[in-house]
């Protein structure tokens, strides 16, 4: 595999993440900051590199335009905060990528936007032709209108989310943080830096980050599990301080810096991405060693006869995490039945499906072109 460098350089499309702690001080947006980011993103851009830039900071900034006299203790509060900031916000983008001879748009994005497939492969063709004309799309949850159930939860989730629709490949994310620890430096001064991961779906996320910043929502945690899933998609991450001057530039020009997570050998095919990831699990199906041997190491669908437990309710055609019997992780995927179904068919053979239900549209609970294994939700 090429090395960090010529993999940089060789990126002809790339999502830039901004968070909330990079953008914003405790008096609002911190406009060198964006001045010297699109300087940056500019110089790349007449490179001839697409430019995606996914940004936090609007509900941040809108307590800033409020002199820090609300409280941001609940929903309605950040939606109205973020009503103030996002045109705040937008328009500093606006007119510092206008210094450089740039166009921006602004793309506000809600979850259940991106669940349908008519609506998602609308915001794909939307971002392409935006790319193709050579504008840099400014994207952020449209956080005004998105129900708490609909949330993507935190920017590094929707970035994660954008590398599919656009299909890039590669991902910055500038943090706070100098890049990636074994563990929570603020609360381990032991704690060791790591330039690379090579293989980050091997590691215990919950284990190393355990801590959220103070501006932002997502913490290490989210950045791992958006570096998790860009690594499925075939592509690497790479995380490094926001703050640090010209840090996207020196990159580029050869210093290592941050943390460096390569993408798997073998990806996962775009359509299993969007189903795992664009909808929210409804529910959990609890599997037996059997069946957790046949779909990790044989590839096969799920069986009703492999399920020893459903949690939670939800219908037909609704995303479900697979575990084991010890609650572990196996995957997502989408089930054939509901969990009333599913509750009177578990532990039965497909063949008894009929005579249980009335009738079997499917001999699968879950199919395996509708599963991914080895989720990062």
């Amino acid at each position: 595999m090429s090395n960090r460098l010529d993999v940089l350089r060789e990126a002809k499309r790339i999502v830039v993440k901004i968070g909330s702690a990079v953008l914003t001080t405790g008096e609002g947006i911190n406009l060198g900051l964006i001045c010297r980011i699109a300087d940056q993103l500019s110089a790349l851009h007449e490179r001839g590199v697409d430019i995606v830039l996914v940004s936090s900071g609007a509900v941040a900034a809108g307590k800033g335009a409020m002199h820090n006299k609300i409280e941001l203790n609940d929903l309605p509060a950040r939606q109205a905060a973020s009503a103030i900031g996002q045109s705040r916000l937008m328009h500093e983008y606006d007119e510092t990528f206008r210094r450089f001879g740039l166009t921006t748009s602004q793309v506000l994005l809600t979850r259940d936007g991106l669940q349908s497939r008519k609506r998602f492969l609308n915001a794909r063709n939307t971002l392409s032709r935006l790319l193709e004309w050579r504008v840099i799309p400014i994207i952020n949850e449209n956080d005004t209108v998105s129900i708490q159930e609909l949330k993507f939860g935190d920017n590094d989730t929707l970035a994660s989310l954008i590398l599919n629709v656009v299909e890039a490949d590669l991902f910055i994310n500038l943090t706070s943080a100098d890049g990636v620890f074994d563990k929570n430096p603020d609360e381990n001064p032991d704690a060791k830096h790591l330039s690379v991961i090579d293989n980050i779906s091997e590691l215990d996320l919950d284990a190393m980050c355990d801590g959220k910043t103070a501006a932002g929502t997502g913490g290490m945690f989210s950045k791992m599990r958006a570096a998790r899933r860009a690594a499925q998609l075939g592509v690497p991450t790479l995380i490094i301080s926001g703050k640090k001057r010209m840090i996207i530039e020196r990159v580029f020009a050869g210093e290592e810096c941050g943390t460096w997570i390569t993408p798997e050998d073998k990806n996962v095919s775009r359509r299993k991405f969007w189903l795992a990831y664009n909808h929210e699990p409804e529910g959990d199906i609890i599997v037996d060693s059997g069946a957790e041997k046949a779909l990790h190491e044989k590839g096969k669908s799920l069986l009703p006869a492999g399920i020893t437990e459903i949690k939670g309710s939800f219908e037909s055609g609704a995303l479900v995490r697979i575990l084991n019997s010890e609650g572990q992780s196996l995957g997502a995927g989408i089930t054939n039945y509901s969990s009333c179904d599913l509750e009177r068919i578990k532990s039965h053979k497909s063949c008894e499906i009929s005579n249980i239900l009335g009738s079997c549209n499917y001999s699968e609970a879950i199919h395996r072109d509708n599963m991914l294994i080895d989720a990062a939700i």
